[in-house]
């Protein structure tokens, strides 16, 4: 049994892991599967700051993340989505991979590029992000000489996985509902 979380033993890690990949399975099953999942209670809190869209605004997030992206309320809305799920971990990647971008220091890319792989990429990271063994390797290869475009293909990845699974939960929760009334 898994006791204290300063000693985690390697085998419990490793059963975390497995529970967090079952649960991403289950959650990308069909519509009707999504429905056995129990809904987390607790609802997320409603983003500050940034002004409510129209609902013709909102409703335009329909046709595609980036969309969703782009606005600021749109953006706090789906990343309170996202903790309230615990599953943030891939929008907070998408969005480091953002501000990667626009880094102009060498020194700082370089800083940025090495934070960003140990919070996302490395095997076990405390934020690890799904992508597939080639990705992984090729970010991990691209770091060997950081640029501003060592991420593209592992952000390119998560986006997608966000537009085929993240945005759909999103589209249907009681945040989104709200929005577009």
């Amino acid at each position: 049994m898994c006791k204290g979380l300063a000693a985690l033993p390697h085998s419990c890690l490793e059963r975390a892991k497995e529970i967090k990949t079952k649960l991403g399975t289950l959650l990308q099953k069909p519509d009707s599967a999504i429905d056995l999942v129990i809904p987390y209670n607790e609802k997320p809190a409603k983003p500050a700051k940034a002004q409510k869209p129209s609902s013709g605004e909102a409703l335009q997030w329909r046709d595609s993340l980036d969309k969703l992206l782009q606005n600021n309320y749109g953006l706090a809305s789906f990343q309170s989505f996202l903790k309230s799920e615990f599953s943030e971990e891939n929008l907070e990647f998408w969005m480091a991979c953002e501000d990667f971008k626009k880094t102009r220091s060498p020194d700082k890319i370089a800083e940025k590029a090495r934070k960003i792989y140990e919070e996302f990429i490395r095997t076990e990271a405390p934020k690890e992000v799904n992508i597939d063994h080639f990705t992984k390797d090729l970010t991990e290869r691209n770091l060997a000489e950081p640029s501003l475009s060592s991420f593209d293909v592992a952000q390119s990845r998560v986006h997608a996985l966000m537009e085929k699974d993240s945005l759909p939960r999103f589209l249907r929760s009681e945040l989104y509902q709200e929005l577009v009334k």
